[in-house]
């Protein structure tokens, strides 16, 4: 009697999710509905404005996007949407690959919820140089936070412009403070250039730190550090607890190496246990206590001033960059000058300076 074959090829693949039974039709027909209309920016602000959050996600799409009517949509709702900004606070969440910033941000929003806060989580993704998709998937690992109802989580993909992403996550940051998010939780890449443009963006900023790592010896280092309002070490439980209570002795020495803030305000070191919500509280505290700090002293409103001025010489770069490298004379020119260099018959400042010349009666 042959024996029935029950291997199965790798290839295989499992009966996919049945749609749950009790899905209201109407409900779907009507995001099929919206995903289909041409909404207006009156339409739109409107409906951000009571909190729809299918709509404040679509405003994002318009803009995150790159099609001119989507960006002049996009630059319409902000405008309508920046009369109901501003009432938020916002924190930067920073940390090396690895740090457990997801888990850490999951935690957080959770305890913050459970306060009666509305949090938005705006996660910087870095993405493929391939596929350009994003790669890190925030939303899958956030499982119980992208289930709470009052919480919402937006990864966008860094790409190869951190300067436009940066400003798009500025301009994402109004439309969820007007939808009603009291709370917006930024998170960094954790590589590069994007804890500055993150700290230019936020009123506390968070430097989340390993044990054990090396990171103890980084920590002597500029940059980064000074940045920080606050130092937690995450996973500062099991067998790692020793280590953690080392770290937190070293990086405090560290912190007195630095000249104090113009704030007024001396960075702490803290440490926490995202995956057993210990030490979040105090973090919370903390933070509360800064802006408490921030306001008695009119530093928090001048930070931001100060922000709004950053984010404009920002986006003047940006736009005469763009515009620049737009022109039909300059994308004419460019290969000849590229081609130039190729064959040595000419210097990187030569090329330039024959650009900008080409360019200069058009500013004139």
């Amino acid at each position: 009697m042959a024996l029935k074959d029950t291997h199965k090829s790798a290839l295989h693949e499992k009966k996919g999710i049945s749609p749950l039974e009790n899905t209201d039709p109407k409900a779907v027909a009507r995001f099929q509905q919206l995903r289909k209309r041409k909404l207006s920016a009156k339409t739109l602000t409107e409906r951000i404005i009571k909190g729809d959050i299918t709509l404040l996600s679509r405003a994002i799409t318009y803009v995150e996007s790159t099609l001119p009517a989507h960006q002049e949509l996009a630059r319409e709702v902000i405008n309508s949407c920046l009369p109901y900004a501003n009432n938020s606070i916002r924190i930067g969440i920073t940390g090396v690959p690895g740090v457990g910033k997801s888990t850490f941000i999951e935690s957080f929003g959770n305890y913050l919820t459970s306060l009666g806060k509305k949090v938005a989580v705006l996660a910087v993704d870095p993405s493929s140089s391939l596929s350009k998709g994003s790669i890190l998937g925030d939303k899958t690992r956030m499982e119980t936070l992208v289930n709470n109802p009052n919480a919402y989580i937006r990864p966008s993909a860094a790409g190869d412009s951190l300067g436009g992403v940066a400003r798009k996550t500025r301009e994402t940051i109004i439309l969820c403070e007007a939808a009603g998010f009291d709370t917006i939780l930024i998170e960094t890449v954790g590589v590069g250039q994007s804890e500055t443009a993150v700290h230019s963006m936020v009123d506390f900023f968070l430097l989340l730190k390993l044990a054990g790592a090396g990171d103890e010896l980084q920590g002597i280092k500029r940059g980064i550090m000074e940045m920080a309002d606050a130092i937690v070490i995450n996973k500062a439980d099991g067998k790692n607890l020793e280590a953690t209570q080392r770290a937190k002795v070293e990086f405090n020495r560290a912190l007195h190496l630095f000249p104090p803030k113009k704030n007024g305000w001396v960075p702490k070191v803290l440490t926490a246990s995202a995956i057993e919500n210990k030490g979040i509280d105090v973090i919370w505290e903390l933070i509360r206590l800064f802006i408490e700090q921030q306001n008695s002293t009119g530093f928090f409103t001048k930070n931001r001033v100060q922000q709004q001025k950053y984010w404009l010489w920002q986006t003047i770069e940006e736009r005469l960059k763009a515009a620049f490298y737009e022109h039909p004379e300059i994308q004419k020119n460019m290969p000849i000058e590229l081609e130039a260099l190729e064959l040595n018959k000419t210097t990187p400042f030569a090329a330039a300076q024959r650009l900008l010349e080409l360019y200069k009666p058009i500013i004139e």
